[in-house]
């Protein structure tokens, strides 16, 4: 098991659970919060991405013990279940840009906000 920079043993199970916590988390502000802070998500998924990098530095899969792959597999599929969740914002986020674009098109169209209707209300 690898060392961190003063010696003491890195717990790859501890950080694998605060990765998860962290992605689980994600995941359930995303369905129930329109303000979700992705950029403060994003610093700390790099935060442990970098822990988690560190900690598997020259690690090979004979080094891993059965709770470090257990792990490892609980957290590839609350990964796959966030990714499934971030795609299905990200596709309501489109529609709705997709609506408010057709719409402005549509108004642009129909003369509803031409340059003549404010020189004529301005002047009215």
């Amino acid at each position: 098991m690898p060392t961190g920079a003063q010696g003491s043993p890195i717990n790859l199970v501890s950080i694998i659970s605060r990765i998860e916590a962290a992605i689980e988390s994600e995941t359930a502000a995303i369905r129930s919060d329109a303000n979700y802070d992705f950029k403060e998500s994003n610093n700390r998924k790099s935060r442990y991405l970098y822990e988690f990098s560190r900690a598997t530095r020259g690690l090979t899969s004979d080094d891993l013990k059965p709770e470090h792959r257990e792990g490892l597999q609980r957290l590839k599929g609350k990964l796959e279940v966030n990714e499934r969740t971030i795609l299905a914002h990200l596709n309501a986020v489109a529609e709705v840009a997709g609506m408010i674009r057709n719409a402005i098109e549509a108004s642009d169209g129909d003369g509803t906000y031409s340059a003549m209707t404010f020189k004529q209300e301005a002047v009215g």
